[in-house]
């Protein structure tokens, strides 16, 4: 036999690839886990290096909310105003409809009444003039008793008479003088008789007292 050397011929006759070996000088590539550059700023970090906190800036922005913080008291004292305003109104108005709703129904009541106090009158003079034979008759008697009614009714309603008794003063606003009488004694504008009664409902007059009042001289007559 030949002397040399004797090659496997199933075993490739070259070497490994170098690329097949690891290369320990390259760097390893960014894997999962690795903390991120310390270098590296948050958001709040730089929004935080944003403001400007000097000392001129701080003023400047106090000044700013002050004058805010007057601006919405200025406001609010205007609202409040406005608003107080608009109550008083509101109960004014209330207290006018009310005024002018009792006094429309006053009206009405006081057209009412004056017709019953006529029908009094008619009572008055029917008992003042009755026949002397009539006292004590129960007719007449019952004709009393029915006026007496009326006057209550009339008092629950809140009517009263108007003092014109003799001697006091005339007041216009409650009396009406169809006569002057001289002669009489009395002062000069005093009462001297009631010739038809005067009424007030509640501290309303709706029909004065005709009454005759002494007059200085001789004459007589209405007064002016």
């Amino acid at each position: 036999m030949p002397d040399h050397d004797i090659r496997d011929h199933d075993t490739p006759d070259h070497d490994m690839p170098d690329h097949d070996m690891p290369d320990h000088d390259t760097p390893d590539h960014h894997t999962p886990g690795t903390r991120r550059p310390m270098n590296r700023k948050t958001r709040a970090e730089e929004r935080i290096e944003e403001l400007d906190t000097s000392p001129a800036a701080l003023t400047e922005q106090i000044e700013a909310l002050t004058a805010e913080r007057d601006e919405a008291i200025a406001k609010v004292d205007e609202y409040v105003g406005l608003l107080q305003r608009e109550r008083a109104e509101f109960l004014n108005f209330k207290r006018r409809t009310a005024d002018e709703r009792e006094r429309a129904m006053g009206l009405a009541g006081v057209d009412l009444i004056t017709k019953v106090l006529n029908l009094a009158d008619d009572f008055d003079r029917a008992i003042e003039t009755r026949p002397a034979g009539l006292d004590g008759d129960a007719w007449a008697e019952g004709i009393a008793a029915i006026d007496r009614k009326l006057r209550l009714l009339l008092e629950s309603e809140g009517v009263t008479q108007v003092d014109a008794s003799p001697g006091i003063p005339f007041d216009p606003r409650d009396h009406e003088a169809i006569v002057g009488v001289p002669g009489t004694g009395r002062a000069e504008g005093e009462i001297v008789e009631e010739v038809r009664r005067g009424y007030k409902l509640r501290d309303r007059v709706i029909r004065p007292a005709l009454v005759a009042v002494a007059a200085a001289g001789d004459p007589s007559g209405p007064l002016n």
